[in-house]
């Protein structure tokens, strides 16, 4: 977290991260033309970036594309704002970025201090993932094919189909909301989870790619949130208990032990 805090300090690193707010996924040179600095200026900063986990990049092609990260804000907000004073990631959802196919991409990183066994687990067994995803039961048999079904009580609140899966390191699914006609409506998306082991802890990447352009915040705008949840699971125990996670747990404290 220190990392993170000596990032921000600087006010050029907060101009990058602006930039990638207002448009996500840009490469070095798209950058550098926006501010008043050499190429390698950007570079130094970028590489800061990176370090603290604000950033992610991602080669596509010849390009190295840059996107922000909001994970490690969100963590800074668990720990220090009030789980009630603020709407669930409302400032972090807003990222937009336009790719081919008039579709976006979005890319979020966390590290764990677990083995990537338990982080799997954690990702597709029905009582653990309900702890930390809104408490929302997701049911699948996980082989290449398959249906996902994620449940809120007897409604359905979004379905996928499996589509590439190699336990315990990269997950691929399709993602259909279904909880309101506003995202129904926005159609299939996909999502890919990459997990890699580093020493005594784990870098998971969910990436959310093939959202229509200018797709509903509500399908992407709980990732941080969810991840700050998984993270705090598995290195503590605990369940969050932040605005999004009771939206789903109030009245269900009986069915999630551990809920205080």
């Amino acid at each position: 977290m220190d990392e993170v805090f000596k990032a921000l300090a600087d006010p050029t690193r907060r101009s990058l991260l602006d930039e990638l707010f207002k448009e996500d996924g840009q490469t070095l040179s798209m950058l550098q033309g926006r501010l008043p600095m050499t190429r390698f200026g950007v570079m130094k900063h970028l590489k800061q970036l990176e370090e603290a986990g604000l950033v992610v990049s991602k080669k596509r092609g010849r390009e190295k594309l840059h996107f922000l990260n909001a994970v490690p804000i969100r963590l800074i907000h668990d720990r220090w704002v009030s789980k009630y004073a603020a709407p669930w990631a409302a400032a972090l959802s807003g990222l937009k970025h336009e790719l081919e196919n008039r579709t976006m991409e979005k890319v979020y990183e966390i590290y764990i201090k677990t083995t990537p066994e338990k982080l799997w687990h954690a990702i597709t067994d029905t009582g653990m993932r309900r702890k930390w995803n809104f408490g929302a039961e997701v049911i699948s048999d996980w082989k290449p094919g398959s249906r996902i079904e994620g449940s809120g009580g007897d409604t359905l609140i979004f379905e996928g189909t499996v589509l590439e899966i190699d336990p315990p390191h990269r997950l691929v699914q399709s993602f259909t909301a279904l909880w309101g006609e506003d995202v129904k409506s926005e159609g299939t998306s996909r999502v890919t989870w990459e997990i890699t082991q580093v020493r005594d802890s784990c870098r998971l990447v969910v990436t959310h790619d093939r959202l229509p352009e200018g797709a509903n915040t509500q399908l992407y705008g709980g990732w941080p949130m969810a991840l700050s949840g998984i993270k705090t699971l598995l290195e503590t125990g605990e369940i969050l208990t932040t605005p999004g996670s009771l939206r789903w747990l109030e009245g269900h404290q009986d069915q999630m032990p551990g809920v205080r």
